[in-house]
């Protein structure tokens, strides 16, 4: 599940095409009229800020999760989204109250959220389902309920997850129905077997897990140390920057987008004309255009999620009563010390290295390729290998902009190998659905297979594959060698 801050599991994914700028900003808009529509509700049952945050958070966690694209997705929602509520209320309580108890259960549930992974893709959707609870909390620590409303206060997060969950799934519905998204068609990415686990270099799902729980028990111990009434934002940051780890370089990249985005965003809302303590409808609207800019814009880079969250944040401050040019830039001071605590931990504890991410990647996707091009395989779909480069893709941005860094002085470049594989998607998606099988591209493919074992030969193997996709032969139906 890719919740709300980019928790990559990456073990199911939506089959579509490319999206489009245009596509981005329908599932934006979707997206956006769930979030109100929950968030009319919260309002309705429970006034207060805390709640209203709650049920613009799970909007946006489940629209990206995907958690309601079937009915086995559905249902787990519907049962686990209730326990959701309750958790970040209770663990919610633990910080408020007993803080370093608190630390300890979310540090603990992160861990086993994460560790979960190794033991396959059911497993790893049970994690990212306790993961929920605690994303939320590092958005609103503590959800406070108005006193004297009608409907209990424990009740008040339970009904949020379902309301929720039913706009998400109804305007979701609503909108591939009538044509304005896309029909959604999920598949599951093959997950290769995990290596045998070792006392010395344990396999990734728990060297991430381990990553992730060092970072948090330092940004807590700093925030609570040094940060005594604003330690979620060093937690928060230190969450960012390590969750969705594809290696070291990544966290390092995403830990710089962060920065750069949330120092935007302050500058943005220093800047703004308007009274940020308001509590008219101007500053709600403004909140919520901030929210769906960032949605829109998203895919293009974190930053700018960082930079319009940053912005509504900022908004938001006058809920609380606080000054926003007093909170803000303490703010950013704790946005990068907890980028520094994520960037730490991902590369001094037990380290995961970038570039053998991309080449699992890599080597993932010519293996579905070739196996879609073998004459044996009865039933050929292009989906699989759309869906494998796509995975390539998220692991592309860190290796591009190093590569603008570089290049002058780096000879080999693994953002090449990504841009040499993105240019065969094309040309071999139609060779699988048109059901050919040339021997020539089927000997490049096992080639660039090959070459995965010595990096410096990768290269200019899969430029290779290119130019047998570009140049076979058009007339060719199910040849053989």
């Amino acid at each position: 599940m890719n919740d709300l801050y980019g928790y990559d599991k990456a073990t199911t994914v939506t089959t579509t095409s490319v999206a489009t700028p245009l596509r981005r900003l329908q599932e934006a808009i979707v997206t956006m009229l769930a979030a109100i529509a929950t968030l009319l509700c919260a309002l309705a049952i429970a006034p207060g800020p805390g709640p209203a945050v709650l049920a613009v958070v799970l909007c946006l966690s489940l629209s990206r999760s995907q958690l309601d694209r079937d009915l086995r997705g559905r249902i787990e929602a519907a049962v686990a989204l209730p326990i959701v509520g309750l958790v970040a209320v209770g663990v919610g309580t633990l910080l408020h109250r007993v803080p370093w108890i608190g630390a300890f259960v979310f540090v603990t549930g992160m861990f086993v959220s994460i560790w979960l992974r190794r033991f396959g893709p059911m497993a790893a959707r049970a994690g990212s389902l306790i993961a929920l609870p605690f994303v939320v909390l590092l958005t609103t620590p503590h959800i406070r309920v108005t006193p004297g409303g009608a409907i209990p206060a424990l009740l008040v997060p339970i009904l949020i997850a379902l309301l929720a969950l039913l706009w998400v799934g109804a305007l979701h519905a609503l909108a591939r129905r009538a044509g304005f998204l896309p029909p959604a068609r999920i598949t599951e990415r093959p997950i290769p077997a995990p290596t045998r686990e070792s006392s010395m270099r344990p396999i990734a799902s728990t060297r991430m897990a381990i990553q992730m729980a060092v970072a948090l028990t330092v940004s807590f111990v700093v925030g609570y140390v040094f940060f005594a009434e604003r330690w979620a934002w060093v937690v928060l940051t230190a969450f960012i920057v390590i969750s969705g780890n594809r290696g070291r370089l990544d966290v390092a990249y995403k830990s710089v987008l962060r920065v750069l985005g949330a120092a935007g965003g302050t500058f943005l809302a220093l800047t703004l004309a308007f009274h940020i303590g308001s509590h008219d409808m101007t500053t709600v609207a403004l909140i919520l255009v901030a929210i769906f800019l960032g949605v829109w814009l998203r895919p293009l880079g974190y930053a700018w999620w960082a930079l319009f969250v940053t912005l509504a944040l900022a908004l938001l401050q006058g809920y609380s009563g606080s000054s926003a040019p007093l909170i803000l830039w303490p703010r950013l001071e704790e946005i990068v010390i907890g980028a520094i605590i994520g960037v730490a931990s991902a590369w001094f504890v037990l380290p995961v290295r970038s570039t053998a991410v991309l080449r699992r990647r890599i080597a993932d996707t010519l293996a579905i390729l070739a196996d879609a091009l073998d004459p044996v395989t009865p039933a050929r779909r292009s989906d699989d290998f759309v869906a494998a480069i796509s995975s390539v893709e998220q692991v592309a941005p860190a290796f591009r902009a190093s590569r603008l860094v570089t290049r002058r002085f780096r000879a080999m470049q693994p953002a090449d190998w990504v841009d040499a594989l993105v240019a065969c998607r094309a040309p071999a998606a139609a060779l699988i659905d048109q059901g050919e099988t040339p021997g020539s591209v089927r000997r490049a493919v096992g080639t660039a297979r090959k070459s995965m074992r010595d990096p410096t030969e990768l290269q200019q193997a899969l430029c290779e594959l290119r130019r047998s996709l570009e140049n076979r032969p058009k007339s060719t139906v199910q040849a053989s060698d």
